[in-house]
């Protein structure tokens, strides 16, 4: 009797074994860059409404902590956003903080951090936040995808004010 409890119990065991080594994470620590393609929608004051195709580049670092892991970014996406003749939306810059979970190969993180959009009729810090998560390929290449929304008051002084979605698709190299 002793011994089928024991078996019982070590068969019960190994599952929850096999789960717990598998739950460790992934290893996001290290640099990386990329590319990254989407679309920006802009909801202004007045008639300054509009959306189109951005695309752009970034560069961060992530460090993996087990489960969790912390990072910062930069990226920059190019925009031809026409605003009904309002103005025209040409470039959004952004310095990012991420904060997430390593799923393994997956990353799901939160992120904010402060933008620069420029336009026709001028130049606006603000604020974003979003979320994202990336996919690891292979060691060295990721894919993923970020929603952020960000907020500016006053472009270049003129009582404009927008609140910005986009959502990108984003390929980088782990280095």
């Amino acid at each position: 009797m002793y011994r089928m409890t024991a078996l019982a119990l070590a068969l019960a065991a190994a599952p929850v074994a096999a789960f717990a080594q598998g739950a460790t994470g992934g290893n996001w620590t290290g640099g990386y860059a990329g590319l990254q393609l989407g679309y920006g929608d802009v909801d202004g004051s007045g008639a300054a409404d509009g959306d189109d195709f951005i695309y752009g580049a970034h560069a961060g670092y992530r460090y993996d902590f087990g489960t969790f892991v912390l990072g910062g970014e930069i990226d920059y996406d190019f925009a031809d956003i026409d605003l009904n003749g309002a103005a025209e939306v040409d470039s959004v810059a952004r310095l990012k903080a991420q904060a997430g979970y390593d799923f393994g190969k997956t990353l799901a993180y939160f992120t904010a951090g402060l933008a620069e959009v420029d336009t026709s009729i001028g130049d606006e810090s603000g604020e974003f936040y979003g979320i994202g998560f990336a996919y690891q390929i292979t060691d060295q290449y990721t894919f993923g995808a970020e929603l952020l929304e960000h907020k500016f008051d006053d472009i270049g002084g003129s009582g404009v004010e927008a609140d910005a979605t986009t959502f990108t698709v984003r390929g980088s190299i782990r280095f």
